[in-house]
């Protein structure tokens, strides 16, 4: 991570239910490596230490990574994301869902350096929110507790009682950034998997 972002930590999000695909989808191949592993393998080379939030901790012991499992159980990501930021020895965290593979290094620098001074920077397009690739502070934490006491379960529920700062990504000029609908291209079908398995083979991407 370069020396004027803020220290972070990594938490990639793995407890959805997979309903549209039939099967968990964490466990899936694409390429040589799972679907979760691949996204864990792309933030390596970022951060100290990666959070794999999933209440299936036993299927993913092998990947190396800090696993737990949702505190408050069976409310979607907006649990997920408190679980790992609990759990997180960081203020600062990128918080990424498992079913996201086209992640650009650049672009999440790029929302760690907005970080300083908010409790989120959410990326956003038109009027559509991507809070699952997005940064989070610890500042978090009170609000999405009580939005879990009110049981509001989206995972932007909470963005009215912290500072957000949204990045418009289509006004960006940022090195990596110059195809929003891969890096937020997520994978809930079939044909969803086999689009990304032909990315990944058209793109030789690495």
């Amino acid at each position: 991570m370069p020396a004027n972002l803020p220290p972070a930590g990594g938490i990639v999000l793995a407890g959805g239910k997979s309903t549209r695909m039939g099967t968990n989808k964490a466990l899936l191949p694409l390429r040589e490596r799972t679907l979760l592993a691949t996204v864990v393998t792309a933030l390596r080379p970022l951060f100290n230490e990666i959070i794999v939030v999933t209440n299936t901790p036993e299927l993913y012991r092998d990947l190396e990574v800090l696993l737990v499992t949702d505190v408050i159980p069976g409310r979607g990501p907006l649990s997920g994301i408190h679980a790992g930021l609990l759990a997180s020895p960081y203020w600062y965290n990128f918080i990424v869902a498992c079913d996201m593979p086209f992640l650009a290094t650049d672009f999440i620098n790029y929302l760690l350096g907005q970080a300083p001074g908010y409790d989120a920077v959410v990326p956003r397009r038109g009027k559509y929110l991507q809070p699952l690739h997005a940064v989070y502070s610890q500042g978090c934490l009170a609000a999405i507790e009580a939005c879990l006491q009110r049981q509001e379960y989206q995972a932007f529920a909470f963005y009215p009682g912290v500072r957000v700062r949204y990045v418009d990504v289509d006004r960006l000029e940022v090195k990596g950034v110059n195809d929003p609908e891969k890096i937020f291209f997520n994978i809930n079908t079939p044909a969803d998997l086999e689009r990304a398995r032909r990315i990944f083979k058209e793109d030789r991407y690495d």
